[in-house]
């Protein structure tokens, strides 16, 4: 026997949602898979949320990216914040599993590849070093390795840094989201030279109103970024 079948004869596969036995390393059963609701068909090219229609290759936006001038270009989302997918995102965020990165980028990475250039340096939404001394880890950076090596691009965990330690978001709403973020997130004086004339993908795990990431785009851009996307593991949808 192989050492990955002993492994596996030792520690069968487990699902990355409930622990029933699978068939594969980083799977899901049956049950979890189907309350996991991944994104596909029809999205808005900006940020990721899902669309009516037929997904025929033309360029659609939703209401609110029409609507807000979004600092970046194009954006994606593996899944909707909801049902298993919350369940996964917040296990990841606060309960230590970070053994999720890896089927996370997978999924994300998926879901980039209309938006993937091959230019692109990826880079995580950055945590205040007082939360990641608490935290040990940036889920964000995590996400954004697994994506970069799985498509073969460059990638900097501490492209941007988190000025101040800004309040949660959650609970806010789309201006206090915005007014919280103001200023918080710079270039790292270290590492500009990186982004010039570059394409920025930005990774983060949640969008919600977009605040976060607009104030991170915002940054590469100053710092003179030629463009800037974003990608994140799921999206708050208007019927969530």
């Amino acid at each position: 026997m192989g050492l990955q079948a002993v492994l596996h004869a030792v520690y069968p596969p487990q699902c990355l949602g409930c622990g029933e036995l699978v068939t594969s390393d980083f799977g899901l059963c049956g049950k979890c898979w189907r309350d996991t609701p991944f994104i596909s068909g029809l999205v808005c090219d900006c940020c990721g949320q899902p669309l009516m229609g037929e997904d025929d290759g033309s360029v659609a936006q939703c209401d609110d990216c029409m609507a807000l001038a979004r600092p970046w270009t194009q954006g994606r989302a593996a899944l909707l914040y909801k049902d298993n997918a919350r369940k996964m995102v917040l296990q990841l965020k606060h309960g230590d599993r970070q053994d999720l990165a890896r089927p996370a980028g997978a999924w994300m990475y998926r879901a980039a590849k209309p938006i993937l250039r091959p230019d692109m340096l990826l880079a995580p939404i950055p945590l205040h070093w007082f939360r990641l001394l608490r935290r040990r880890y940036n889920q964000s950076a995590l996400l954004s390795a697994s994506v970069a090596k799985l498509a073969g691009l460059d990638y900097c965990p501490d492209l941007l840094q988190r000025r101040r330690s800004t309040p949660s978001q959650g609970g806010r709403d789309r201006s206090a989201r915005f007014e919280n973020m103001e200023h918080a997130i710079t270039p790292h004086p270290r590492r500009k030279a990186q982004m010039q004339g570059r394409h920025v993908l930005l990774v983060d795990d949640v969008l919600t109103s977009g605040a976060t990431l607009a104030v991170a785009a915002d940054a590469c851009l100053a710092a003179g970024a030629s463009d800037v996307s974003v990608l994140v593991l799921a999206r708050v949808a208007k019927d969530a």
